[in-house]
């Protein structure tokens, strides 16, 4: 049909110029010896060649022949005669071939070129040119003229002093030939030599270089295109589409090679993302590695002091050595997103990870990780609590085990005395009250003993690290106790076998001793007691030990009544022994005790009082700081945990596509929520500083919130990883749509679409919903058997790995390749045939002389050697090669 309205057009022009007296006598000489040199282009390959173009075909031969040699068929075996008809014969037979070539012949006839007519022969012979020589030249969908003529005017458009109009006076300088040449190859002439104003020079060197170096015969003489006022267009155009089929094996490479060149680099950089994903993975795998033996050893330490240091330490990774190791896990599922989305984009199979280097086993070491710091953390405060426990009970013992001490001391001496066996009856019964008493003060000190044992069993049970010396110095005074028992049995026998012999006793030194005993153990319990340590971790629990002191204090009163009688027993001893003249009466022979052991253990407790009151009220005003600062922490946490959780809400809601249609909005809020979480990232470190002081006051619980630090952080670390997360496929989101030229009403018509069936807004669709999704967006899956074969393999390729559900940007990839074309493995290989002279192999001198050096060498390393018959040494299988770059074979 371009054919045909080319003919027509110049058979309309050539008519309205004849009528107007237009027509240059010139032209038919131009067309002769132009159309004579075309002819004798194609005949030589022939072996022959004509003179006179309109006595040559005459006889149809030599046209017959020019046909079968520019088409490539044959025709009907001419007639060999000499006759008029024989010749007649001869040029129908060309004219019928040319006509079933689709071609219209105007007014030509057989009988004219028999007679010669050299208008009718140019006429017949230009038709030839446009139907094999123009017709086949395509740009742009143009007719043939059109498209030679934006042909030559893109070629020389970079050129000085060419502007390429028509085909009558834009090539009579010269310029336009040789820019032609030049464009193509640059090294058969220097353009920047050439001058306008030189027409003849331009011409001849043209024709001159086409004619030796591309095998372009001169057709036009540099004459007559200078002398004629407006050259013939006929014969510019057929010289020029000499140029054309001359160069256009040239275009055909270099289109092919940039191809070759634009698949092998997306390649080139999806295996860089690869290497770079399968570093970072070894990376963050490896550091994890190494840090989970630290997190999970539990060697207890000895002291609080070395805690607090393994403590310090677990701050200062959370501080230093956690973050960076954060944002390098969210850059690598960021990376692995991007390839992907890169691959599915350049029609590549999806990228899988190394054994063990998955995003499903990142995320799985990392959970692991997490959980290691939170039982690592919890184990840490646990162990100082218990230390600080074991401290506490250690320091009691060896404070219980003191007095018990110096009680003992010289007490099993004292038992194993006979000092009874010299004295006076009345010293053997105050011996005997004196014995008594013993026993009774003995028997008062059982419950310290067992105070003492309780304390050592329950040191020995959280595993003291000193439980030996704990449990020898328990031993012994266990040992010693068993023995005093044994002493004042034996001791009480032998004073009533020799009570018989004395009599008489001291009444009042007796009541002395009587009453003195157990005031001088009420004493010395009150002593224990207002010295006492203790632990507490909350105001009600001081405010106990503050209630109980005030109640010890309101028995003060009667203590002193005790103590004035006791007092007034020792005043009356006195008393009657000045009175009577008793010699020793002074000495009570019923107890060791003495009025100023108990007046001075009297006036230790009443000092001790205001002491344990000062005590009691420094540990109310710390119990009162640690409320303050459990408050403090509770405030903020009260804050930043529903914000946290309400802008992960938020989030979630964006990266459904709830809030805005547009991605670039989407990409901005998501931005803005990057900002501020980043904005509030001091008071997270405001946080952390409140957090460390409640630690370091020993405040393990706060039940004014239920936000801990840990979850706090766990949270701030889920929002920032969200915000990227979803950022990164939106980004993805929009490079689909701008690579696949989706618009944004089909990507808003997706999106609605599957929000529309995932009722749960989890992000993904199970089959039965995306069956509908599809169906909802004009797909059409047939209810038969073949229709569930379709929609098996549609899931197929939207969940490879069989999870049971679809994700948005497989369902978007999906819809993407249904609505767009892109690269396939086919034009590759075809791509390749060009470069290789449709050779099935290819040489590493083709690939290095038409790709860039790195390219070609890319191709030569993992191009397999082409096994086929007679292929060089060095042959290449390109096929194999270009269907591995799409997964459809192996390399």
């Amino acid at each position: 049909m371009e054919y045909q309205n080319d003919q027509d057009e110049y058979m309309e022009q050539e008519e309205e110029w004849e009528r107007e007296g237009l027509l240059d006598p010139a032209w038919e000489k131009q067309q002769k010896k132009t159309f004579t040199a075309w002819c004798n282009s194609h005949l030589r390959k022939a072996g022959t060649l004509i003179e006179s173009i309109e006595e040559e075909f005459r006889n149809g031969l030599k046209l017959m022949l020019l046909l079968e040699v520019i088409s490539g068929e044959t025709l009907p075996k001419p007639d060999r005669g000499k006759m008029r008809f024989h010749k007649i014969a001869n040029v129908n037979k060309a004219l019928d071939f040319i006509a079933s070539k689709g071609v219209k012949l105007v007014s030509i006839g057989a009988e004219e070129i028999v007679d010669g007519n050299l208008k009718m022969t140019l006429g017949m012979i230009w038709t030839i040119i446009l139907r094999f020589a123009i017709q086949d030249i395509s740009v742009e969908e143009m007719t043939a003229k059109e498209g030679l003529l934006l042909w030559c005017q893109r070629k020389t458009a970079p050129y000085k002093n060419v502007n390429v109009q028509n085909f009558h006076t834009s090539f009579k300088d010269g310029l336009a030939f040789c820019a032609l040449i030049h464009r193509h190859r640059p090294d058969l002439l220097d353009y920047s030599q050439l001058s306008k104003d030189d027409p003849l020079h331009n011409l001849n060197l043209a024709f001159d270089i086409a004619e030796k170096h591309l095998d372009i015969p001169r057709m036009l003489d540099p004459d007559d295109l200078v002398n004629t006022p407006k050259a013939d267009e006929r014969a510019i155009m057929t010289y020029v589409s000499c140029y054309y089929h001359a160069f256009q094996g040239a275009q055909q490479a270099e289109m092919a090679a940039n191809r070759i060149c634009k698949v092998l680099k997306v390649n080139q950089e999806n295996e860089r993302l690869m290497e770079e994903y399968e570093r970072l993975t070894s990376d963050l795998l490896e550091w994890i590695r190494r840090t989970l033996p630290w997190l999970q050893a539990r060697q207890p330490d000895n002291t609080l002091s070395d805690l607090q240091k393994k403590l310090e330490e677990y701050r200062l990774y959370r501080r230093n050595h956690k973050p960076p190791r954060v944002e390098q896990k969210a850059r690598l599922e960021t990376n692995f997103n991007t390839l992907q989305t890169k691959l599915r984009l350049s029609n590549r199979p999806a990228y899988l990870p190394s054994e063990g280097k998955t995003v499903t086993d990142i995320a799985n070491a990392w959970k692991n990780l997490e959980g290691c710091e939170k039982s690592f953390e919890e184990w840490l405060l646990s162990e100082m609590m218990r230390l600080e426990r074991l401290e506490h009970l250690a320091k009691k013992f060896k404070h219980k085990a003191q007095i018990h001490e110096t009680w003992t001391h010289g007490k099993e001496e004292m038992l194993k005395s006979s000092d009874f066996r010299h004295c006076k009856l009345n010293e053997l019964k105050a011996l005997k009250k004196k014995h008594e008493a013993f026993e009774s003060d003995l028997a008062a000190h059982q419950d310290r003993v067992e105070q003492i044992a309780a304390i050592a069993q329950e040191l020995n049970a959280l595993d003291y690290y000193d439980s030996a010396t704990i449990n020898t110095r328990c031993q012994a005074i266990c040992d010693q106790w068993d023995r005093l028992g044994t002493l004042t049995t034996t001791r009480r026998n032998a004073l009533e076998e020799t009570e018989k012999l004395l009599e008489k006793i001291d009444q009042l030194h007796l009541e002395f001793a009587k009453r003195a005993a157990p005031f001088n153990n009420w004493l010395d319990g009150a002593c224990e007691d207002l010295v006492d340590m203790f632990i507490v971790h909350t105001i009600e629990e001081i405010q106990g030990l503050i209630d109980a002191h005030s109640q010890f204090k309101a028995t003060l009163g009667e203590a002193d009544k005790e103590y004035q009688a006791i007092t007034a027993l020792v005043t009356e001893v006195q008393n009657t022994a000045q009175k009577y003249q008793i010699p020793g009466a002074l000495d009570n022979p019923y107890t060791t005790l003495t009025a100023q052991v108990i007046t001075n253990k009297w006036g230790e407790v009443r000092k001790l009082v205001p002491q344990r009151d000062a005590t009691l009220q420094a540990e109310l005003q710390k119990q009162q700081n640690n409320e303050s600062l459990r408050r403090q922490f509770a405030e903020k946490a009260n804050g930043v945990g529903p914000w946290i959780e309400k802008q992960m809400d938020a989030v979630a809601a964006i990266g459904m596509g709830m809030h805005g249609s547009v991605l670039e909005d989407q990409l901005n809020r998501l931005k803005d929520y990057e900002n501020a979480v980043i904005s509030n990232k001091a008071i997270m470190d405001e946080m952390e500083k409140i957090h460390q002081s409640v630690q370091e006051s020993m405040v393990f619980e706060n039940r004014y919130t239920q936000y801990t630090m840990e979850t706090l952080r766990v949270g701030w670390e889920q929002l920032l990883t969200s915000i990227n997360r979803t950022i990164n496929e939106v980004e993805n989101q929009i490079l689909t749509r701008d690579s696949k030229g989706i618009s944004q009403e089909q990507l808003n018509e997706f999106r609605s679409s599957f929000n529309h069936f995932d009722k749960n807004r989890c992000g993904r669709l199970a089959p039965d919903e995306f069956k509908s999704c599809l169906i909802s967006l004009g797909y059409s899956i047939g209810k038969d058997r073949q229709g569930e074969i379709d929609f098996q393999r549609i899931c197929s390729i939207v969940d490879p790995n069989s999870t049971g559900y679809i994700q948005f940007d497989a369902f978007l990839d999906f819809m993407t390749r249904e609505n767009v074309d892109s690269d396939t493995a086919e034009q590759v290989i075809d791509s390749f045939r060009i470069l290789a002279g449709d050779k099935p192999y290819i040489l590493p001198e083709e690939l290095q002389r038409e790709l860039p050096p790195d390219q070609a060498e890319y191709c030569i390393q993992r191009m397999q050697p082409y096994s086929g018959p007679n292929a060089p040494r060095d042959a290449l299988d390109y096929m194999s090669f270009s269907t591995s770059l799409y997964g459809e074979s192996d390399l």
